[in-house]
């Protein structure tokens, strides 16, 4: 039975939900404001959070902040605010889904099992991820790049792995922004744009002079290895 912990300041929806969300099979607890969440998540250890970003206390968005410095657990945003660019901030934050309210307990639900299936496919799937001089340990969630560590950030390691995952194909900036951002119903390219940027300077190559991001117009973007590291040791001479 999944374990859910329920952040939400208005009692009435507290109350709705945790009781909406157990005949649904899941197992919830709930918290009033920030402070008692975070003491909540790393306490219970739940298998998921249901976050609300209109806290009395401290900003959901600070508190997503707090949580992802602690715990790699599942983080679905629920919240009134329905701008882009606050979702994209908040899924590049760390967010592993966002919901608009109103919402129903039915569409909830079907968030927290469509998160918890990525989850449990990403475990069972974690392993090491080799392009060229590229390794990507997915369980461990660390980069190394020629033996060095490369400092990523949490989206950066996702949109990485993502299109290492998938060497050699060129993928489309539609798809990133599904899987990657989790944005169903699309985005800004910009922010995938912005994204390859920053793992560019990672990797030491740009756009006009690339190794491992190479770029496809009109249609995505693709990673494969450099040409040497392809070929592999020169044949030795007679």
């Amino acid at each position: 039975m999944p374990q859910v912990l329920l952040i939400e300041d208005d009692a009435r929806i507290r109350t709705a939900l945790t009781r909406a969300l157990g005949e649904r099979g899941h197992a919830v607890s709930s918290a009033p404001n920030a402070m008692t969440g975070l003491q909540a998540t790393v306490d219970q250890r739940p298998d998921i959070v249901v976050l609300d970003l209109g806290l009395p206390d401290l900003d959901g968005s600070a508190l997503l902040s707090m949580l992802r410095a602690v715990t790699d657990v599942p983080v679905i945003i629920a919240s009134a605010r329905d701008d882009d660019p606050a979702i994209v901030r908040l899924l590049d934050a760390g967010a592993d889904d966002y919901i608009v309210k109103p919402f129903s307990a039915e569409q909830l639900d079907a968030r927290i099992r469509a998160v918890l299936r990525r989850v449990v496919t990403g475990q069972e799937s974690a392993a090491n991820l080799v392009v060229g001089g590229l390794v990507l340990d997915i369980g461990a969630r660390t980069a190394i790049l020629d033996g060095r560590t490369l400092e990523l950030t949490p989206k950066e390691f996702d949109l990485l792995a993502h299109l290492a995952g998938r060497a050699g194909q060129v993928v489309t900036k539609k798809e990133l922004l599904t899987e990657v951002w989790r944005l169903p119903y699309g985005g800004s390219d910009k922010t995938v744009d912005v994204h390859l940027s920053w793992l560019r300077r990672k990797l030491g190559e740009t756009a006009d002079a690339p190794r491992y991001l190479h770029s496809v117009r009109g249609v995505g973007i693709k990673l494969s290895a450099p040409a040497s590291s392809a070929a592999g040791p020169a044949a030795p001479q007679p």
